[in-house]
């Protein structure tokens, strides 16, 4: 009988060596990447020069830019609602019968001084919270189109008609009040995904606050950006004259400025300068445009998937859409 002798430790075992060489540290990526770009500096120099991506970078920076305070602001306003505010005070602030929690919560949303970006965040953590989902969405649409500041830069865009202001207001909490109501009817528990935080067991109060404003940033600025760059490729690649031959047909230029309002993905508090520059279209197109942009756009859509599901968001925003350009057209067709 054959007998065979153990190897030694420390031998070569074969197959097992190669296994490391495979390995590619991220370090090692960095510099590669790093290498390609000094590499093709000159196609890159090249390409950035070009009017089509200056066009993309400066929507790109100037989405981001207006957004981040925002989302900022909410992602510190989710985190202390989740850590610092009982969950017992949204049972006593709201009304237990979900039809009054909702416009209760739709006027609640003017005291956020904030845009969609802040919006979004909050209401998750209400939803966190055990408010009624119907309310929090009625929170999330009422909030960036109602709050002080958004108004206040509408008069300001639109000097001498303050009857553009009350549309704004008048329309936009209409709209929310009658999503949250059929959500409340007609929506069901499994197209929402709550989201979920961890309880932070063991932890203080002020490390718990940390950890959701950590986690609430990386994950819902993810989507912001994501949004954003979809806004930046939309808006550089639609020609400006299709602008001017919409206008000339009301039904065509209301829904061109919903549209309009979709991909560029600006911010609240930007929205109303912009809808006053285009002075070719009918007073109740801008504020189709007004109300149909802090509701529903590129980068809020990738928001709310992020933060509610993706079902959620591609059931809430087409319905979003539809009732904002029914609400403001109607709205501008008494107060216009």
């Amino acid at each position: 009988m054959a007998i065979t002798e153990d190897a030694p430790p420390g031998a070569d075992t074969g197959p097992a060596e190669p296994v490391r060489a495979r390995r590619l540290s991220s370090p090692l990526v960095l510099v590669l990447t790093l290498l390609l770009a000094v590499l093709a500096q000159s196609p890159i120099r090249g390409l950035l020069g070009t009017p089509a991506m200056q066009s993309w970078m400066t929507v790109f920076v100037a989405v981001t830019v207006q957004a981040l305070p925002f989302l900022v602001l909410g992602v510190l306003l989710s985190a202390a609602i989740a850590v610092f505010v009982p969950a017992s005070f949204f049972a006593r602030a709201l009304p237990r019968r979900p039809a009054l929690a909702v416009p209760v919560a739709g006027v609640a949303g003017a005291v956020l001084p904030g845009c969609e970006c802040a919006s979004v965040p909050v209401a998750g953590a209400l939803v966190r919270r055990g408010v009624t989902p119907a309310a929090a969405l009625a929170f999330l649409l009422s909030a960036p189109a109602i709050n002080p500041v958004v108004l206040t830069a509408t008069a300001v865009a639109f000097p001498g008609h303050p009857e553009m202001v009350l549309a704004r207001f008048a329309a936009s909490l209409l709209v929310a009040c009658v999503m949250g109501w059929l959500w409340q009817r007609l929506g069901r528990t499994d197209w929402l995904r709550p989201p979920a935080h961890g309880a932070h067991e063991g932890a203080g109060r002020g490390e718990a606050f940390w950890d959701a404003v950590r986690h609430d940033v990386m994950h819902a600025g993810g989507f912001l950006v994501l949004g954003a760059t979809a806004a930046a490729t939309l808006k550089a690649a639609v020609p400006a004259d299709w602008l001017r031959a919409a206008a000339g047909t009301p039904v065509v230029s209301v829904l061109a400025l919903a549209v309009l309002a979709v991909l560029l993905s600006i911010c609240s508090e930007a929205d109303a300068f912009v809808a006053a520059s285009l002075t070719q279209f009918s007073p109740t197109a801008k504020l189709v445009f007004l109300v149909v942009g802090p509701m529903i756009d590129l980068k809020l859509f990738a928001m709310q998937a992020g933060t509610f599901g993706r079902g959620f968001a591609l059931r809430f925003a087409p319905a979003t859409f539809a009732l904002a350009v029914t609400g403001a057209v109607l709205t501008g067709t008494v107060l216009l």
